[in-house]
């Protein structure tokens, strides 16, 4: 059986991060439908900027935070995932190219997403030691999910 199909194996303080992605991931698909649906750009502009403050924002700060100092900020890895938060931050507050940015963001999200489950967080998992682990297990509260049905234009 090859690796690329065995499912990944996430340890416990690690899995409130990968449910935090699984609604990056469903933030995706809304921007794909709604753009297929013809929905109004700024309607979903503005899904992606409450989106953003309320959930991306901590949730990027809580990696840089509690995970990605395992690694630490010279390491290979880190210094990706670090440029493309960035890069991710910049494409959420984009003012000007809005259509161009949700493209963006709906593509890149997702890729950045799969490099940090498949990747970023494997190579955490083989270094980090179980103080580490507890640490960020008790430090990092869950970003408890509550979907904005203000405008589901994704329906």
């Amino acid at each position: 059986m090859s690796t690329k199909n065995k499912p990944l194996k996430r340890d416990s303080a690690l899995i409130p991060f990968s449910r935090e992605h699984h609604h990056s991931l469903l933030l995706g698909w809304k921007i794909r439908k709604g753009i297929a649906n013809g929905v109004e750009i700024k309607r979903i502009k503005k899904y992606t900027d409450w989106f953003y403050k309320n959930h991306v924002k901590k949730h990027f700060e809580d990696e840089e935070k509690y995970i990605f100092p395992i690694l630490g900020e010279e390491h290979e890895l880190i210094k990706k995932a670090l440029a493309e938060h960035r890069r991710l931050t910049r494409l959420f507050e984009e003012t000007d190219e809005i259509e161009k940015s949700l493209h963006h963001i709906e593509e890149e999200l997702e890729r950045h997403i799969r490099f940090e489950e498949r990747e970023l967080f494997m190579a955490i998992q083989e270094v980090a030691t179980s103080d580490e682990l507890k640490k960020i297990e008790s430090l990092h509260d869950e970003l408890k999910f509550e979907e904005n049905t203000k405008d589901v234009f994704w329906e």
